[in-house]
């Protein structure tokens, strides 16, 4: 069928500019020189593990390794195994295995499960984590295969704001893959224990998930590896517990996030089964997280000494670095990568040959071409829907011309609008500082040529923002035309299908809550400087994030509207959510339909809906499928509000509004544990030639506008949550 439905693009937010690679120090180490790099060097790896050697010589008896080495190069150690997650086929978060042959220079092979394995097992649209090596011990005379156990996303559910994280294992000699987690429970980061008999995991099992995106209060339960015998034996160990891993089968490590008061610290503790006494193993003075056992009392953990703010330029101990502490000397640690990259961050250690190396991922800047500059690419990725594409694009809030020919984005600074087409890659219009403009979108007549664009800081509603008209724009003349008066907070315009009318939203009637409604400019091309302003909604609620139907009879739009009245205005300081997409009729404002909700109860996130360009469909980014991954696992510090999740779409009848009120069925798109957001829908495919934007998804196609934060010895400095590198969103 191919992709006659068009393709979808977004962008991702704090998905490291620079890819993420795995690499080892001996412990201790002295110098930068230490530092091993262990996989090939291509695309995102992360997440690793060592492979036991009696499990990789299971792994190389299957037919694609058998002839890629011996057992004899496992015994000898030559060779070495290891399983990751890697961004390498068609851009999904999967697992891989590497063999490393340990050459001068050392050769690293990589291959997908998929290829070693079965494809209908690890096939499709999913996401894996969380690889660990289980079984391989004796029961009586008889020897318990090896199993790989890991975290996969790819059984869906339709119940909202749901994880759909769930923990099999796979045979590493038949092949055969049973689910570990039972039906109904979803659950994070499993670990085994060092004989290979439990595996313990992060559980949703009894609670669910609140929306919480940084302390998900997860409990750590513990269950058998192989069921044959004594069944699963699942049970809860810790209440408030994440990221468990073994030091021996009695005792566990896990991180958690503790309250002191008006402070807060991340910590490491250690758990005694069989006496079920906790005792803390980092200190509250710095934060400590994401453990790697390495005995009965030692854990790598990686730490974050000193608190960052947004807008701080981090000092060395505000990176996050790798530390071993000892339960049985108190106050002191072992420094591993502050002696190797003191100015990069440094994430989720695991242990190599008993502790005598550690491992971890890190930002990769050695292929960069020229110091500082970050490689922006656009990424194809597999779609669900074979009748639509999709891809990634690295800067933000993509917008397509309507007919196609057009892509223009927000580079990561929110300060330049960039245009691909026919012409190439090119700024037409740029800001003299950060956070200066964001959400451009075209004209919906491409006759007109003209980009929107809102102009001034983002998330602040109390702040002015307008909507500027970018005339003439793919001549990058750089000229503009302000629409909006008065000093309110106008964001968002979407014209209708002529190019002469254009809604978007705004404070102007806000009051001091600063609510937000959609109107309507009459004339386009003028706003407010010689046209009519028409309010098309009205409430004490925020409409925002509209868009104009393909036909013109529709606008979609996200909504709190629905929102409880008991509800927080905050939740910890956060964005509490309570977004849903809605239908308006132009015509007749009184007939409004909520399309589609978050959770049951209203709570959470659907936003930036947008059509697709037949009008059979709507796109939006949302929280339905909860967190894929431990947040506190990925490379941020600070959220600056909920989360959006992954894009989802569903389908709608583009005739009558009232037969799409609460469409129950949605479709998840992407399958990550970075945050998704602000879709586009084009009616071309990624293949078409017609299309000249999609040349970007060439690999060697791409646009490098500088970092200034990215550090010579590896590090990515990046500017907190990466304002300058990773980009950001708005409401």
């Amino acid at each position: 069928m191919g992709e006659n439905r068009g393709s979808i693009a977004f962008f991702a937010t704090y998905r490291p500019p620079v890819p993420l690679d795995i690499f080892s120090c001996p412990v201790p180490p002295s110098s930068k020189e230490d530092e091993l790099h262990l996989t090939d060097g291509n695309f995102f790896n992360y997440d690793c593990q060592v492979i036991p050697p009696a499990a990789l010589k299971t792994i190389l008896r299957r037919p694609k390794l058998a002839s890629e080495a011996t057992e004899a190069d496992v015994d000898s150690g030559h060779l070495t195994g290891l399983i990751f997650v890697s961004e390498r086929e068609n851009n999904l978060e999967i697992l891989h295995i590497a063999l490393r042959f340990n050459d001068n220079p050392p050769k690293v092979k990589v291959f997908s499960l998929a290829d070693v394995y079965d494809a209908n097992t690890f096939g499709g649209v999913r996401l894996e984590d969380s690889g660990c090596i289980g079984g391989g011990y004796k029961v009586g005379t008889q020897t318990i295969d090896h199993f790989l156990i890991y975290v996969s996303t790819k059984e869906p559910v339709q119940e909202r704001r749901s994880p759909w994280t769930v923990v099999y294992k796979t045979n590493l000699r038949t092949g055969e893959t049973e689910r570990l987690t039972p039906p109904g429970t979803f659950d994070l980061s499993p670990s085994v224990s060092p004989s290979g008999k439990k595996v313990a995991v992060a559980s949703f099992q009894g609670k669910g998930w609140t929306g919480e995106i940084e302390d998900l209060k997860t409990d750590i339960y513990v269950m058998n590896v192989d069921q044959s015998e004594l069944g699963l034996e699942r049970k809860r160990v810790i209440v408030n517990g994440g990221w468990p891993t073994w030091g021996s089968d009695n005792i566990l490590f896990f991180h958690r996030k503790e309250y002191y008061g008006t402070t807060t610290a991340w910590r490491v503790f250690r758990f005694n089964i069989s006496t079920g006494e906790i005792i803390p193993v980092t200190p509250k003075e710095f934060d400590a997280v994401t453990p790697a056992a390495i005995s009965e009392n030692k854990v790598a953990v990686a730490t974050i000494r000193m608190k960052s703010k947004f807008s701080d330029v981090r000092v060395d101990a505000q990176y996050r670095h790798i530390e071993i502490f000892d339960t049985t000397v108190q106050g002191q640690s072992v420094k591993i990568t502050q002696n190797t990259s003191p100015k990069a961050d440094h994430y989720n250690p695991f242990v190599i040959d008993g502790g005598k190396r550690i491992g971890y991922h890190r930002c990769n800047i050695s292929s960069l071409q020229n110091e500082g500059e970050v490689p922006k690419r656009f990424h194809k990725l597999d779609s669900p829907h074979q009748n639509v594409g999709l891809f990634r694009v690295s800067g933000v809030f993509p917008t397509f011309s309507t007919d196609g020919s057009k892509l223009a984005f927000v580079d990561n600074e929110f300060k330049a609008v960039w245009l691909a087409d026919k012409q190439g890659l090119r700024i037409v219009y740029e800001r003299e500082g950060p956070d200066n403009c964001f959400a451009p979108v075209w004209n919906q007549n491409p006759e007109k040529d003209t980009l929107y664009v809102c102009m001034g800081p983002s998330f602040n509603a109390g702040k002015q923002l307008d909507i500027v008209a970018i005339p003439d724009a793919s001549s990058g003349s750089g000229q503009r035309r302000r629409l909006t008066k008065g000093k309110f907070n106008n964001a968002f315009p979407s014209t209708d299908p002529t190019g002469e009318r254009l809604v978007f939203r705004s404070t102007r009637d806000g009051g001091d809550k600063k609510y937000k409604n959609l109107y309507i400019m009459e004339k386009a091309d003028v706003g407010e400087y010689g046209g009519k302003i028409t309010r098309l909604t009205n409430g004490p609620w925020v409409d925002t994030h509209c868009q104009w139907s393909p036909r013109g009879d529709w606008i979609v739009f996200s909504s709190t509207r629905d929102k409880p009245k008991d509800a927080p205005e905050l939740d910890n300081g956060l964005d509490p959510g309570y977004y849903a997409a809605f239908l308006v009729n132009v015509n007749n404002p009184s007939v409004v339909v909520r399309v589609v909700q978050s959770g049951y109860d209203i709570a959470g996130h659907v936003n930036h809906p947008v059509f697709c360009p037949d009008g059979k469909s709507i796109a939006f980014t949302s929280d339905l499928a909860a967190v894929s991954a431990d947040p506190i696992s990925l490379p941020l510090f600070i959220h600056s509000v909920r989360p959006y999740g992954d894009i989802f779409t569903v389908d709608i009848d583009p005739d009558d509004i009232t037969k799409n009120e609460n469409v129950q069925k949605f479709h998840r798109v992407t399958h990550s544990r970075y945050e998704y957001s602000t879709p586009c829908w084009t009616i071309f495919s990624t293949n078409d030639p017609n299309a000249q934007w999609n040349l970007l998804l060439q690999e060697a196609f791409e646009f490098e506008p500088a970092c200034p934060y990215t550090y010579p010895d590896g590090g990515e400095g990046w500017h907190m949550t990466g304002h300058l590198c990773i980009g950001r969103r708005c409401c």
